[in-house]
């Protein structure tokens, strides 16, 4: 069957669309800025809502009573207080000691710190062979400016003559020698010389009081000594 003249023309071509009118564009924009505004005025409200929570718990933190937690005491780790020490000053000066009696070399000599007797023995020259060592402590501890004297066998020592050994009593005017009478208070070494060269010349002492006939010793010194010395037979 023949096809006829109006099949065989093609189909129309589809109408572009019509540009919308400036109304319609003026609506669209209006639409458009409603809903920014609107968008934007709930970004505002949640931001709002977020500084006043944020606000809220900083006021709860300050306001909240001393007891709600444990004090700070407690969480702190103690530190012990740093105490400032001060070493120990040790002296090692040498000590002078005062040596008497039945010894090699009498006199002063140096020791160090911590020294007995025995080490102010040693460094007097020794003991002689008159002395009579177990009257006195050999291991007594020695101090700067200690007079040690050595007695000899038979002899009397007195007061501290001996340092630290026991105290025998007044001294025997008659028996003592020069260094027992030089360890009496007041008594130097030209009084006990004297002591001993008027004993020598003049016999044994009959009374203490005759002390007062040696050059040097006067009713004061008298006074002092009475108590420490005494006359033997």
């Amino acid at each position: 069957m023949a096809s006829s003249q109006a099949d065989l023309e093609p189909p129309p071509l589809p109408r572009p669309p019509t540009p919308p009118s400036t109304r319609d564009r003026l609506r669209d924009f209006r639409d458009r800025l409603a809903d920014l505004i609107d968008d934007r005025g709930r970004w505002r409200s949640v931001a709002i809502a977020g500084v006043l929570a944020l606000a809220g718990l900083g006021a709860w933190v300050l306001t909240r009573p001393p007891d709600a937690g444990p004090p700070l005491e407690s969480v702190l780790p103690t530190v012990e207080p740093l105490v400032a020490t001060t070493p120990a000053i040790v002296d090692s000066s040498p000590l002078v000691v005062h040596v008497a009696g039945a010894v090699a070399r009498p006199g002063l000599v140096e020791v160090p710190t911590g020294s007995r007797v025995a080490d102010a023995v040693v460094a007097a020259g020794g003991a002689t062979a008159t002395a009579d060592l177990d009257r006195i402590n050999l291991a007594l501890p020695l101090s700067d400016a200690d007079h040690v004297h050595v007695p000899a066998e038979g002899e009397i020592a007195v007061g501290q003559g001996a340092l630290g050994g026991p105290d025998p009593g007044p001294l025997d005017l008659n028996r003592a020698d020069e260094a027992a009478l030089d360890e009496l208070p007041g008594v130097g070494p030209a009084t006990a010389a004297a002591i001993v060269a008027h004993r020598d010349e003049h016999g044994p002492f009959t009374s203490v009081t005759a002390l007062q006939e040696v050059p040097g010793i006067g009713p004061a010194k008298l006074e002092r000594l009475r108590e420490l010395v005494r006359v033997g037979a």
